[in-house]
């Protein structure tokens, strides 16, 4: 026997444009760390079912037509028939830590589920990251999610309000604390902050991560772009649909908050439609955005499939 140590897996939870990705990156120029990137597919189609041996039910179905999943170099067990439980989940990590044999740590990063996880894996050790949720609305506008920062703070909440519900469930020591603001200002201190609680040994390699990615080096810039990139009434929305989550996070009111008449939530409401619509129809082409959501709607499952195949596919060739 080698003696070799399995790796740990641990995971890397925060809401999207909170920083993750540049996060991961420095984790996965760690020479004893790897992480492979985005794997909420593993939750996003678990669900409890009394009736399976593991008391829990993979739709196995929905996986394979997962984009982010076809994306990896993962496969389905021969018997997925048999195997579609915890079994099913155990088995595809099983595959991830097979692919980096010589690693101490494993991170994945997951932006939703993570009451989910918990609950099915109660000893799972997480990074919590956060980013100022002003700075999160703001950058969601150009990724087409909202047109407006009101909208864009929404997927935020969830992830944060998703965090309060399992925190106190988490064993101190399997959860960690890291702060976008923190990073970007500070990256060393913080990184070593990191390597203490994934007990390996800090590695300078980390901050390199830009010399061999499409990212840049962490630059403190980044910080509070919202002060100088967003209106101070656009912000008061923010902030009133944050209400006491923001000062929990450990961040202050820059105004006054309120929320929107309900003449201004109905025009909200329609702009970010509309903008919605037109990203996508620039972004995939009107036949195959609208062919998509058309054929979903009428249940034509075969026509939605190969649509929202191809829509996957112009999706991988614009990421970062």
């Amino acid at each position: 026997m080698s003696g070799k140590t399995e790796a740990q897996i641990v995971y890397v939870y925060g809401a999207l444009r909170s920083g993750t990705t540049a996060f991961r990156l420095m984790l996965d120029a760690h020479p004893e760390t790897v992480n492979p990137g985005e794997f909420d597919f593993l939750f996003d189609h678990l669900s409890r079912d009394p009736s399976h041996p593991t008391g829990w039910r993979v739709d196995v179905e929905a996986l394979n037509q997962d984009r982010i999943f076809s994306d990896k170099d993962l496969t389905l067990p021969e018997s997925s028939a048999r195997c579609d439980g915890l079994d099913l989940i155990d088995a595809l990590l099983d595959q991830i830590k097979a692919q980096a044999p010589t690693a101490k740590v494993v991170s994945l990063n997951i932006h939703r589920n993570a009451a989910r996880l918990i609950e099915a894996y109660p000893d799972a050790r997480l990074i919590h990251m956060i980013r100022d949720p002003r700075d999160v609305a703001r950058s969601s506008i150009p990724m087409g999610w909202a047109a407006h920062v009101y909208y864009g703070v929404d997927h935020w909440c969830e992830t944060e309000r998703d965090w309060d519900v399992i925190s106190t469930r988490i064993q101190p020591e399997n959860q960690f604390f890291l702060r976008y603001e923190d990073l970007f200002s500070d990256w060393e201190f913080e990184l070593k902050r990191v390597c203490d609680f994934l007990d390996i040994a800090w590695s300078p390699a980390m901050l390199s991560y830009h010399e061999h990615t499409s990212y840049a080096a962490p630059d403190p810039k980044l910080i509070a772009q919202w002060r100088h990139k967003c209106s101070m009434d656009d912000i008061a929305l923010v902030e009133g649909k944050l209400g006491d989550l923001l000062t929990e996070r450990g961040y202050a009111f820059a105004t006054s908050p309120r929320t929107p008449s309900t003449m201004e939530r109905l025009k909200l409401a329609l702009q970010h439609k509309l903008y919605r619509w037109r990203f996508g129809t620039r972004t995939y082409g009107p036949l195959l955005y609208w062919g998509e959501k058309l054929s979903r709607k009428l249940g034509l499952n075969t026509l939605n499939a190969r649509l929202a195949a191809q829509i996957s596919e112009r999706h991988r060739a614009t990421l970062k």
